[in-house]
């Protein structure tokens, strides 16, 4: 019995120690969580207005520019996955290695190679793991990105994008990531980078509607120069917020529930440790009342 207690209270002390690691992370997570969310809000807007404005030059213009220009024939597409650095955060990173799993399927069944560029140490592994190819890697920021890390990434991305087929070079881009809707939910999203899909005039004018009236200066060919690569950079670095502000939700939520079964755990071994040493003292008086009776006897 004594050998049974001992046991409880080791796991009892080894439970408490995990549980005091778990309120830290739940409280770390909670307190950058907010900031994380204030630069996603300060994002979004901004990359959809941009997202717009190239696509109204490339709309209400006749320039056909090799970033926002179907090709013939599709043989590579790029596809970027966005996973964390760090685990203990539930089923983010595995919701969005799935995602991705599932992505490269269908293009794979559309008679396409896929070549895999991969944030996050998470899904560096898990490319690892299964010896897949990774064409590019970037880790150490997926809970605090800074634009120059989109601004790394999508460079790489337009280069390949502009490159020829025969070195290496990709046909379309994909992005995969974790969009943040609230504390409680995140889902995974695919998104197609380049070409660029207009998000404006994809629907016919009404009979009494005016039609935009655009001006391009210098011309339409360098205002898309220039525009382009700050669409992109953009794109990506609010994917980059996007999965850090859905990380930290999930850590907080996981950490948060992990917490609350060591307090359970501990709730049950100290029960077992407490019917444990009750047994040991009823075994102890039953010998002393034994030895006793056997004295008087």
């Amino acid at each position: 019995m004594a050998g049974q207690q001992r046991v409880y209270r080791a796991r009892i002390r080894s439970t408490a120690s995990l549980e005091k690691i778990f309120r830290a992370m739940e409280l770390i997570a909670s307190s950058r969580i907010s900031k994380a969310r204030q630069a996603v809000a300060s994002s979004t807007p901004y990359a959809r207005a941009i997202s717009r404005a190239v696509s109204a030059v490339a709309t209400y213009s006749d320039v056909d520019h090799i970033l926002t220009t179907e090709k013939e024939s599709v043989r590579r597409a790029a596809v970027l996955v966005v996973t964390a650095d760090r685990g203990m955060a539930g089923a983010y990173s595995s919701n969005a290695l799935k995602a991705s799993e599932q992505l490269r399927e269908r293009l794979e069944g559309e008679g396409k190679q896929v070549a895999t560029y991969v944030t996050g140490r998470k899904g560096v592994g898990f490319l690892r793991f299964r010896k897949r190819d990774i064409a590019a890697e970037w880790t150490g920021f997926s809970d605090s990105p800074k634009y120059e890390d989109a601004r790394t990434i999508g460079d790489t991305l337009v280069e390949a994008f502009l490159a020829d087929y025969e070195d290496g070079g990709v046909d379309e881009i994909h992005i995969v990531y974790t969009r943040f809707v609230s504390m409680v939910t995140q889902q995974p999203e695919i998104v197609r980078l380049l070409p660029l899909e207009v998000v404006e005039g994809t629907e016919p004018p009404a009979p009494d509607e005016l039609l935009p009236l655009y001006a391009f200066e210098p011309n339409p060919a360098e205002v898309l120069d220039a525009l382009l690569p700050k669409y992109v950079n953009s794109r990506i670095y609010n994917a980059l917020l996007q999965a850090s502000a859905s990380e930290l939700a999930s850590r907080q939520r996981a950490m948060k529930s992990a917490s609350d079964n060591a307090k359970e755990l501990i709730r049950t071994y100290t029960r077992l440790a407490n019917q444990a040493r009750q047994a040991e003292i009823t075994q102890e008086i039953s010998e002393i009342v034994g030895g006793a009776d056997a004295l008087a006897g």
